[in-house]
């Protein structure tokens, strides 16, 4: 097997073009053996095995540099590059990340696992090249659905005016995670139709040299068009054309399916754990806000390329129709045209990923909450419930959200909660809102919940003293843990369900003040700057005790959820220990 002996590209430059093409035949079989097992992004990196080889063959890594955007296309990537074994051999499938990762390889620059970064990354790499009188390659690999990202457009309007050698390898295969939105793709389309003639060129309006390679799975046309990319004095675009999922016919067939997949049958296709589609808060949103659509026209569902966060799947997309938005991956423009509705009487809703909503924080504090702009965002994976790559967790939106001035951010504990939040928000048009989704797991309490959400007030769901403990969102379970082992105990606990981040409950508060020695925050995210830590500022001038349990400030890496709420002392034993030892 020639991949198994690869232990660095440099021995890629002594093979044929026909060792090569087998070479890149065992790499998809690697590919499909371990995705199938594991999991994984699947289409993007079944598409891009030719152009990584021949990428490899013409360069000179890690003295050029490769920077691939957003990195989950970097498997094959990372098979050239000394960590074969994590894809052949499934003892050590988890040896490697799913993203670029310096700490594994010299081969990989930087840690990533967002979009549209890789051009502006690379022209920072090329002009310190430059600067430092170095002599080597800056390749930035982008795919044509990263395009659309606003970082991505401000790096080629740059690397228009950028004396400088840098290649820019544009992977188009006419799809982001679902189909692409925008404009600049009509574009694109006709670059591909014409196989790179057309008038209409966004990369030579920029002012790049450009290059276009129809075969983009070929590997000797990639070669022959990186070499001559390679003697370019100025930027370059290689607009090459791929296919995304190529090799498997499933992924072929059903491209955003297959865009990440969770473990499956390799001759059917079939996930291996399949989920009631009717039991996740993603499709809970999507069912409901269908239903809502259907009575009033005013109501508009936004993504940024993500659609399927909320549950909208194509049948979905085309039953909402033009009540459904998708502004390709630019998650900037989707919040501030969100206000923009708001402000002309629609009522927007946009649903994001803690993890990317990270990007618009100007949006939010200056379109939406400046404005009071009544926009509903809806924060779903906001929790270190939900596991992820270090690139994708969602542990800091409270900080983030909860002290911007007129934002409501809104905590649900249940299903109950959750819904009734959002056709409070779809319906008033006083306050900018956002709902953190809780944690991972789908919960139904069985409660009423409250209708209306103007006024801040907790609530109590259960009266005792001494101690109270307020539990928030998707760690009000913990909350509920704590009073249980409290009360095995002989201490009947309070136990509050708080539901507003943002805000205080002044009142409940203080009636906390006279029979209650300590009072405990949960919350799911970090510390600092936080819901405890406004709580703790409340009770500062008093004698009241308060332990505030969340999350230490940090980027966790390869966690697992046991391990960290055991390191954050957000276990309900550690919990009830902690408060014992103050009330003794």
């Amino acid at each position: 097997m020639i991949l198994e002996s690869i232990k660095h590209p440099r021995q890629l430059k002594e093979m044929s073009l026909e060792a090569l093409s087998t070479l890149a035949s065992e790499m998809r079989e690697a590919l499909l053996k371990k995705l199938s097992a594991h999991g994984g992004h699947f289409g993007s990196n079944f598409g891009i095995v030719e152009a990584t080889v021949a990428l490899h063959y013409t360069f000179d890594s890690p003295k050029d540099k490769i920077i691939f955007d957003v990195s989950h296309q970097s498997y094959c990537h990372k098979m050239l590059t000394g960590r074969a074994l994590a894809f052949t051999d499934e003892s050590k499938y988890d040896d490697v990340s799913g993203y670029s990762a310096p700490y594994e390889s010299e081969h990989d620059m930087f840690t990533m696992g967002h979009t549209s970064t890789s051009v502006s990354l690379a022209l920072g790499l090329a002009k310190a090249r430059d600067l430092t009188g170095k002599d080597n390659h800056v390749i930035a690999v982008i795919g044509d659905g990263s395009l659309s990202g606003g970082e991505a457009l401000e790096a080629l309007n740059y690397a228009g005016e950028f004396d400088g050698r840098l290649i820019i390898l544009v992977n188009d295969n006419d799809m982001s995670i679902a189909e692409n939105h925008g404009g600049m793709y009509l574009g694109l389309k006709e670059l591909r139709d014409t196989k790179g003639k057309a008038q209409n060129n966004i990369f030579k309006a920029f002012g790049l040299e450009y290059m276009y390679v129809d075969e983009g799975n070929d590997i000797g046309a990639l070669i022959e068009a990186l070499s001559i990319a390679k003697t370019c004095s100025r930027p370059v675009v290689v607009h090459i054309r791929t296919k995304k999922g190529m090799g498997y016919a499933p992924a072929e067939i059903e491209r955003e399916s297959w865009h990440a997949t969770a473990p499956f049958d390799i001759k059917t296709g079939e996930r291996l754990f399949s989920k009631n589609s009717d039991i996740s808060y993603a499709n809970l949103t999507a069912l409901h806000l269908l239903e809502r659509m259907k009575a009033d026209k005013t109501i508009v569902s936004l993504t940024a390329a993500t659609p399927t966060v909320a549950g909208f799947t194509k049948d979905r997309r085309d039953i909402a129709g033009k009540q459904f938005i998708d502004v390709g991956i630019a998650e900037e423009n989707a919040l501030a045209m969100a206000s923009g509705i708001a402000k002309a009487g629609g009522k927007p809703v946009w649903a994001v990923n803690s993890t990317f909503l990270q990007r618009t924080y100007d949006q939010m504090s200056h379109d939406v909450c400046l404005n009071s702009s009544p926009v509903t965002t809806v924060v779903f994976a906001s929790s270190i419930l939900c596991g992820s790559d270090v690139t994708h967790i969602g542990i800091y939106d409270i900080p983030m959200l909860s002290n911007i001035p007129n934002l409501k951010y809104l905590a649900p504990t249940c299903k109950e909660e959750y819904l009734a939040m959002l056709d409070w928000s779809i319906d008033q048009d006083k306050y900018p809102v956002a709902i953190k989704v809780p944690g991972k797991d789908f919960t139904e309490s069985g409660r009423v919940a409250r209708a209306d959400y103007s006024k801040c007030e907790y609530e109590i769901v259960s009266a005792g003293s001494e101690v109270a403990i307020l539990a928030l969102g998707a760690f009000f379970p913990i909350g509920e843990t704590v009073c249980e082992e409290l009360l095995a105990r002989g201490i009947k606990a309070t136990l509050i369900n708080p539901m507003f981040i943002s805000e205080l409950d002044t009142r409940t508060l203080e009636k906390l003040r006279p029979n209650h020695k300590v009072v405990i925050t949960l919350e799911d995210g970090i510390l600092d700057g936080g819901f405890g830590e406004r709580i703790a500022r409340f009770y500062g001038n008093s004698d009241t005790r308060v332990l505030c349990y969340g999350l230490k400030k940090e980027f966790p890496f390869k966690y697992t959820i046991e391990g960290i709420l055991k390191e954050n002392r957000l276990t309900a034993p550690q919990i009830t220990e902690d408060i014992e030892a103050i009330l003794k």
